[in-house]
């Protein structure tokens, strides 16, 4: 019987257990797929620990590659053996083997390998849509990136820059500066400068940057709204450090009139167009080597919560995959 992830309790590395679990023939509209490897993510520990509350008991996991191996009677366009990746609801790529909806599904080009596939989906459609919805990256453009050798960084740094944009990169050691570096950061600053606002107005002769990209949250929000030109756009995405609090909207006026935007993936491919449109993007700039996928940790999937401690200790950079 094939095995699965489930948390029964919110909590840390350790409440997530292996269990068997059953796998039903599929609905009409339903694949059923035998996973290659499995994305690792940071809102899969928001999951398990609660911030981004899951009904228990629950399986964890919203992206992988897979091969088909059972289709539902109204299913079209796929047929058994498609190679196919997957991103968002439902929560359950911790897996061996599982259903999933057809039209959440998108092929694999032959140029793409399975782990660098299932590395690439929400990582990179979230750069996808930061870069070109949450706020459409234009040439000439300064724009501030936390986390800029993260798992999301290095794909949002290449696009930005493919874009035109000149970027600053957010990093916390100079090994991570150099990496950022490598990959479409013009310059990088510490996250632990106390003069990160100042040197940011430095570099961009005092206006400011047109967008900053914060997954930090909580403990970084004011200080990106002072990293931002007039009418300049925050763009908020993540919450490593916390849920950013309420704040007077007054903020946004006493700063220049400024926007902010708190967008996720899901409100972007809900058209399953849309999805297959993004993917197509994504996977050209793989194939055309104009995004790098940065896959430098491989783990089993029985070492899940290894991979968990790893990524909250911000010990790792790019992407980490988990091998069912």
């Amino acid at each position: 019987m094939p095995k699965a992830i489930i948390i029964e309790e919110f909590g840390g590395p350790e409440v997530m257990q292996m269990v068997e679990s059953r796998v039903l023939p599929p609905n009409s509209r339903e694949v059923t797929i035998r996973n290659t490897a499995i994305g690792l993510n940071f809102i899969d520990t928001y999951h398990r620990s609660g911030l981004y509350p899951v009904e228990l008991p629950s399986h964890l996991g919203l992206e992988g590659s897979a091969v088909v191996t059972d289709l539902g009677k109204n299913v079209d366009g796929f047929t058994l053996g498609d190679r196919v990746a997957y991103v968002g609801l439902p929560i359950g790529a911790y897996s061996e083997q599982r259903n999933y909806p057809a039209n959440g599904l998108v092929k694999i080009p032959e140029s793409i390998p399975n782990e660098l596939a299932a590395a690439s989906m929400l990582k990179g459609l979230t750069a996808w849509y930061l870069a070109n919805k949450s706020y459409p990256i234009k040439i000439g453009d300064d724009v501030l990136i936390y986390a800029a050798a993260g798992g999301v960084g290095l794909f949002l740094c290449q696009w930005a820059k493919h874009l035109g944009a000149r970027v600053i990169g957010v990093v916390s050691t100079s090994e991570k500066a150099e990496l950022a570096q490598l990959n479409g950061c013009t310059e990088t600053i510490y996250a632990d400068d106390k003069l990160l606002v100042k040197k940011v107005k430095g570099l961009t002769n005092g206006k400011g940057v047109t967008a900053v990209y914060d997954s930090v949250g909580k403990d970084t929000f004011y200080q990106s709204l002072d990293c931002l030109q007039p009418h300049g756009v925050m763009i908020s995405y993540g919450n490593a450090t916390g849920a950013v609090e309420p704040f007077p909207v007054l903020e946004l006026a006493s700063r220049g009139s400024l926007f902010v935007t708190r967008p996720v993936l899901s409100d972007f491919i809900r058209e399953r167009q849309d999805l297959v449109d993004a993917a197509d993007e994504l996977f050209t700039l793989i194939s055309k080597k104009i995004i790098r996928v940065h896959l430098n940790t491989i783990m089993p999937l029985a070492d899940v919560a290894e991979a968990h401690i790893n990524l909250e200790s911000r010990s790792t950079t790019g992407s980490t995959i988990l091998k069912p």
